[in-house]
């Protein structure tokens, strides 16, 4: 089961809001998820980012691969060089 960090979709037409999740790979957007780590408002001006600093470390230290999108909030936020960076494939 691959762990990735990403976002779920909320709020009306026109109007997003972010939860930022760790889910399973293979599960659906909105779907099913294991834990809701933090919010991103992207209507706000400047965006609004909230995040649970510890458990987002405690999943990145589990293995859970962040998307581009969640990997660029992270480093906004400063949360983690480890986050910043993508994985480096085993030499």
């Amino acid at each position: 089961m691959a762990v990735r960090m990403r976002l779920a979709r909320h709020g009306a037409t026109k109007k997003p809001f972010y939860r930022i999740v760790v889910a399973d790979s293979e599960s659906p957007r909105d779907g099913r998820y294991l834990e809701n780590v933090g919010t991103y408002n992207p209507l706000q001006e400047p965006a609004q980012v909230t995040l649970k600093t510890d458990r987002v470390l405690y999943w990145l230290a589990q293995g859970a691969i962040p998307t581009d999108t969640v990997r660029s909030l992270l480093k906004k936020q400063g949360v983690g060089a480890q986050a910043a960076k993508p994985a480096q494939p085993a030499q």
